[in-house]
């Protein structure tokens, strides 16, 4: 089957369920990536390429190429994983795709319609049964635990890696426009930056020094790896606000936010990331609490003892990230309650989410 490549803003439609079936195998995957059950629910609907997915990043926080795959605006609601809320973006293979307008001349897909018939002959006579029994491991015997989850967060760490100075990925990254020529200005400054501090030539305090003095993010911003000041083995603090969806928060200075982090940059086992810097300070909507989600690495559900923050529109942006710099995934960010202050104040209607745009 020949696939072409596709770029964002571009729009497709999802294929039907007939026809993607015909692109899985027996374990309901194509090329490694399983179609899930909770995507089925888009089939025939229409959206813009979010991002071009030829890249992501595994558990380990490194990154992994994925060969023809987009994001569209649609995440997982974890309906056949166990509940899981992590609300991931889907991985689309560009085969499960077609174009939104068949007769544009322009479309990237063209080549596929073309071809006729979707199933190119490796398909195994995939049933909807069989991806629903994809999303578990079969149980290992006497083995009476939870269930181990195989869903496409769990899948990427065995897709190619990915090396952080290969160049085509930045390439890619530009010709694909996931990422704008200021954005890379800006990421490689940064990387450069960080990386001539930490060299080990004695110039690292001074650069640190100096970048909180001029704190390009903000008056209240600090270095963007600053870790905590609570001591180890110290207990950091909490606080539990009930926050729930719809209601409207600010996020704490960075200042304030690592008063609450012990020397590892945790509270309460919830690592601090730079990539939460830049949403210091504004003001956005809770999207959900989350008590449960699945390890990435295991494929096991993990059941917080306190529940974690989702807001609406903040998601890792893989700026500061020079292993993984620019991944185009977007998953959310996850917030102690500690870390946020309720707006107070009358409801803000639907009509008006966009309080304060999301950094990007």
């Amino acid at each position: 089957m020949k696939v072409q490549k596709l770029s964002v803003g571009e729009w497709v439609e999802v294929r039907s369920k007939e026809e993607i079936l015909r692109t899985l195998d027996a374990k309901g995957q194509l090329d490694g990536m399983p179609f899930m059950p909770e995507m089925f629910q888009f089939c025939g609907q229409r959206f813009p390429v979010r991002k071009v997915a030829h890249k992501t990043c595994d558990p380990d926080f490194k990154s992994r190429s994925v060969p023809d795959a987009v994001h569209l605006q649609t995440r997982c609601d974890g309906q056949a994983h166990g509940g899981c809320q992590a609300g991931c973006v889907f991985f689309w293979k560009n085969a499960w795709l077609k174009p939104a307008n068949s007769g544009k001349a322009n479309d990237s897909l063209a080549t596929i319609e073309n071809n006729g018939d979707v199933n190119d002959g490796t398909s195994s006579g995939c049933t909807e049964v069989d991806v629903w029994k994809g999303t578990q491991a079969p149980p290992t015997e006497g083995n009476n635990s939870e269930p181990t989850f195989i869903c496409q967060t769990t899948q990427v760490q065995y897709q190619k890696a990915l090396n952080w100075w290969d160049p085509r990925q930045y390439v890619k990254d530009y010709w694909s426009k996931n990422v704008s020529l200021w954005r890379f200005i800006c990421g490689f400054t940064w990387s450069g930056y960080f990386n001539l501090s930490q060299a080990g030539i004695g110039v690292g305090p001074a650069m640190r020094w100096l970048y909180n003095v001029v704190r390009p993010l903000g008056p209240d911003t600090r270095w963007l790896r600053e870790r905590g000041t609570i001591p180890a083995g110290q207990p950091t603090p909490t606080v539990d606000l009930n926050l729930q969806p719809g209601e409207l928060v600010r996020v704490k200075s960075h200042k304030e936010i690592l008063a609450t982090l012990d020397d590892g940059s945790k509270n309460h086992g919830l690592w601090w990331d730079a990539e939460l810097v830049p949403y210091c300070g504004k003001t956005y909507r809770v999207a959900k609490r989350v008590h449960n989600v699945l390890d990435e690495k295991t494929g096991k559900m993990i059941r917080m003892k306190s529940a974690s923050i989702l807001l609406e529109s903040v998601v890792c942006g893989a700026r500061y990230s020079p292993c993984r710099m620019f991944c185009p995934r977007e998953t959310y960010c996850y917030w102690r309650e500690i870390w946020l202050e309720r707006v107070e104040g009358p409801k803000v209607s639907a009509d008006a989410r966009e309080v304060v745009s999301a950094a990007r």
